[in-house]
């Protein structure tokens, strides 16, 4: 009896055979039905005028394209042929890519993938040769063309993130011929300078041949060379340069690198404005704090004048009820002699009582104001009553009523001084 296979087993024997049979090849196409995941695979299908197959280029190969897939490009794309088990499809795993031979971008990403394979077996792109971005920067170096809207970008993101760092700009041709030679030279112009902390190697995007100048391996050496820690901010998200690679930090935009250079002051901005709200908070609630301690002292504080008057009213009444008390107790047939020592005793405690509450009363009198004006100071009043304390309350020209120990007058004020004694 024949074997019989489930769908599964049919597959995963069709995939096998299939990349037993085809190695690794290159398909010419025009790239359709283009769509991107949010892992970062992209799908598209190669056709050409009588056919078309579905292809997979992962996340991982998707990155290293140097410039952005769209429909209807004409491509080589080198291929594993396979079988997706879970649908049946035939596709092919795409591993590399570069535009059509027909036009110069074949012979360009060829370029570029030996290049970026040589520097690689060097080591100039391991992670272990890549140096942290300075946190506090007070210098960054900028090598652009002083013309590129890259460099507007740049000065723009710095001014918004960190105003007081300085920004030197060591301007090149980004674009061209003698491009890579501009590139090289404003490099070792920094370089020599040694002034920056930090350095932006930085252009807009464009097409292959636009960017090829940070393709050449002169200007990957360069920015591999420099003493300071680079950060290549080349093309916009889905460009990629060998710079890039070389370069300490790549970001997918100039601006972008510029955030990533300015990224600790940036940082350190919103902490202090954190840490300033909270001193603010930590002040406001300990100023409360001491005005409500400040009311319940104010609630307990009594005018001098209310204690003697509570005082005079309390001895009055023990004055009477020891009266009322003697005259209960007394009987009016005791001797002379005991109602005359009883008399003394009040007599002594009377004048005793008299004598403090004398004292209260001068001591009240002294701080009376009206005593202050019997030494010959006077209070001086606006016209809405408020009393004056300070010659910056009055302009020229203001009336003033001033009152002395006896009497009042009017007064006009003829100049001003501030000085203080």
């Amino acid at each position: 009896m024949a074997e019989i296979l489930t769908v599964s087993e049919l597959n995963r024997q069709a995939r096998r055979l299939l990349e037993q049979q085809f190695p690794l090849l290159w398909v010419c196409g025009e790239i359709s039905n283009l769509t991107r995941a949010a892992s970062g695979h992209v799908y598209f299908s190669l056709k050409d005028a009588q056919a078309q197959v579905r292809c997979t280029l992962f996340r991982s190969r998707a990155q290293l394209l140097p410039w952005r897939l769209e429909n209807g490009q004409q491509v080589e794309v080198q291929a594993l042929v396979t079988l997706y088990e879970a649908r049946g499809d035939f596709q092919l795993n795409v591993e590399g890519m570069r535009r059509a031979a027909h036009g110069s971008m074949g012979r360009l990403y060829e370029l570029f993938v030996r290049l970026r394979e040589k520097l690689a077996a060097e080591g100039l792109f391991d992670e272990s040769r890549k140096r942290e971005i300075p946190r506090y920067p007070r210098r960054i170096g900028i090598v652009t063309s002083p013309q590129a809207a890259a460099l507007r970008d740049v000065i723009a993101a710095c001014a918004r993130r960190a105003p007081h760092v300085e920004l030197i700009v060591y301007p090149t041709l980004v674009q061209g011929a003698e491009a890579p030679a501009a590139i090289v030279a404003a490099l070792e112009t920094a370089y020599a300078r040694n002034e920056c902390e930090v350095l932006l190697v930085v252009r807009g995007g464009g097409s292959l041949d636009d960017l090829w100048a940070f393709n050449e391996e002169g200007v990957a050496r360069a920015i591999a060379a420099s003493p300071a820690p680079s950060i290549s901010g080349i093309g916009h998200e889905t460009d990629t340069t060998i710079a890039d690679y070389v370069a300490d930090r790549r970001a997918a935009t100039p601006t972008a690198a510029a955030e990533l250079a300015t990224a600790g002051w940036f940082e350190a901005a919103a902490e202090v404005d954190d840490l300033a709200a909270a001193l603010r908070r930590t002040l406001r609630a300990q100023l409360e704090t001491r005005m409500q301690a400040l009311d319940r002292l104010a609630l307990r504080l009594v005018h001098p004048a209310q204690k003697l008057a509570a005082n005079r009213q309390r001895l009055e009444l023990l004055a009477r009820r020891l009266q009322h008390a003697m005259r209960g107790r007394i009987d009016h047939h005791a001797p002379d002699r005991l109602g005359h020592r009883l008399q003394q005793a009040m007599a002594r405690q009377m004048s005793v009582h008299r004598d403090r509450l004398a004292r209260c009363a001068g001591a009240l009198a002294a701080l009376s104001p009206l005593a202050t004006l019997q030494r010959g100071y006077s209070i001086a009043r606006t016209a809405d009553g408020a009393i004056v304390r300070a010659a910056r309350q009055l302009a020229p020209g203001a009336t003033l009523e001033l009152q002395f120990a006896t009497g009042t007058a009017t007064a006009t004020v003829a100049a001003i001084r501030t000085d203080d004694l």
